[in-house]
């Protein structure tokens, strides 16, 4: 039996994960894939609920599971919360604790959709790539320097 941490987030991520749920209910229906599903919090929700972003109980069951499936964090409801409290700090914090390397966004374009590309056709007609974006160092966790207006400086 494979387990599954689902973690729907905020906004529109609960809308997408309650998608991929038919998904894998079809799958373990009609195709015995025998998957079995656990519900966490994380981001805006888990605030809500917990007072913290990423709960220590999300990241626990997260180190039991064999995979997760993340929705979106974050929305306008939770801007003026201090950083460290803000949704994004949990989709940080759970890719330090698992100490993941990376993730994989595909990038298709179906042909339907060739024409709305502002790049000419045959540059992108059959575009079917794997993007492997990196999440260990650089901005994701930086910390912090400050805020400056350099251009304030200049005009004063």
């Amino acid at each position: 039996m494979s387990k599954i941490l689902i973690l729907p987030g905020d906004g529109i991520g609960v809308e997408i994960v309650a998608q991929a749920l038919k998904v894998i209910d079809s799958l373990n229906a009609n195709h015995s894939m025998d998957m079995s599903l656990i519900n966490g919090l994380i981001g805006g929700s888990a605030y809500d609920e917990t007072g913290s972003p990423l709960p220590n109980e999300t990241i626990k069951i997260a180190k039991e599971c064999d995979s997760i499936l993340l929705g979106a964090v974050g929305g306008s409801k939770w801007e003026t919360l201090e950083r460290d409290l803000r949704p994004e700090r949990g989709l940080l914090g759970i890719r330090s604790e698992l100490e993941l390397f990376s993730n994989l966004r595909p990038a298709i374009l179906y042909p339907q959709l060739a024409s709305a590309s502002s790049l000419k056709n045959e540059i992108v007609s059959g575009l079917d790539l794997m993007i492997v974006r990196e999440l260990v160092g650089g901005i994701y966790f930086g910390q912090p320097r400050g805020v400056e207006n350099r251009w304030r400086a200049l005009w004063n």
